[in-house]
């Protein structure tokens, strides 16, 4: 099975080629903009591509026939995408419509990765049939992305919605917020967490699990992929730091609207994991078990 990826120098697009890299049942061909960042370098298995440009997509497509992708790379930074629409038009939507329409010429099988930030956070947690309703540009753009897949007439397609990924990997642009939080406590740095938002965060490694379950089976539609977990961000930052046993009296709880961000964010969130683990066997660790992989991870590196 040839398996595309887009983003493989991100956090997720990181973990999928870890978990693929040596599979006799997978030819990977990972693609990023930029050169290959993966600690251990894919040589002939990876291309630059710029995902906004259809001459280098298509001749990535055209030269590697993808029978499956999965699509991670976007402009994720929810602040940066109130300040430049633009830009994030054409990176999170734009973008995808190009890679549909290379995808519908090879009958590719399309993975789209999307976000909690498509719904407004009134009624969390959420099921896959719910309602979208996006009270940013981010989440537009991601529900936008959304439905041109959903338009495009492609014969197997999938949505593969999460929220909060954590986890380690090399090289990354932006950090998470479990090793934000960490760090942050181990330099006594006074920091303010907001109590008035309530996610359920996910480790990288389930989320590119979930999406390689996806994959191999050419399951199709839409699939809730996050942890078990349910907290405030205080809290997730509390959890974090009991559990590296770092001193959390420098954590001062704030409201939202006191941060001055541009951009809204859903006040409660979270997915109903019913029909991944039914469907997929979608199987998330809990919280504290994905702090302890990242731990493990922070020691080899």
């Amino acid at each position: 099975m040839r398996i595309l990826i887009t983003g493989s120098n991100g956090l997720l697009g990181q973990k999928l080629v870890a978990a693929l890299r040596d599979d006799s049942e997978v030819e990977l061909i990972a693609t990023s903009r930029g050169p290959d960042r993966t600690p251990l370098p894919l040589s002939d298995r990876y291309r630059s591509m710029d995902i906004t440009s259809p001459n280098e997509v298509d001749t990535v497509f055209d030269a590697v026939k993808p029978e499956v992708v999965i699509h991670t790379a976007a402009m994720t930074n929810v602040d940066a995408c109130e300040s430049d629409p633009v830009a994030c038009k054409s990176q999170n939507v734009t973008a995808t419509e190009i890679l549909v329409r290379a995808a519908k010429r090879h009958k590719s099988h399309f993975v789209l990765l999307s976000t909690d930030f498509i719904f407004d956070g009134r009624s969390g947690p959420y099921r896959e049939e719910d309602e979208p309703a996006p009270l940013s540009i981010y989440g537009r753009s991601k529900l936008d992305a959304e439905r041109a897949l959903m338009d495009a007439g492609l014969p197997k397609w999938a949505i593969a919605r999460t929220i909060i990924v954590y986890g380690v990997a090399q090289g990354l642009s932006r950090s998470n917020v479990v090793l934000w939080a960490k760090s942050a406590l181990e330099k006594h740095q006074p920091i303010k967490v907001v109590d008035d938002q309530w996610r359920m965060p996910t480790l990288a490694e389930d989320l590119a699990d979930g999406c390689i379950r996806i994959a191999k089976r050419g399951t199709t539609g839409i699939f809730h992929l996050c942890g078990p977990d349910g907290m405030s961000i205080l809290e997730l930052v509390q959890r974090v730091g009991a559990f590296f046993q770092l001193d959390a009296s420098m954590i001062t709880p704030v409201k939202s609207d006191s941060l001055g961000q541009p951009a809204r964010r859903p006040p409660r969130t979270g997915f109903v994991l019913d029909k991944s683990r039914r469907e997929l066997g979608y199987a998330p660790r809990r919280f504290e078990d994905g702090l302890a992989i990242v731990k493990a991870q922070l020691g080899e590196a």
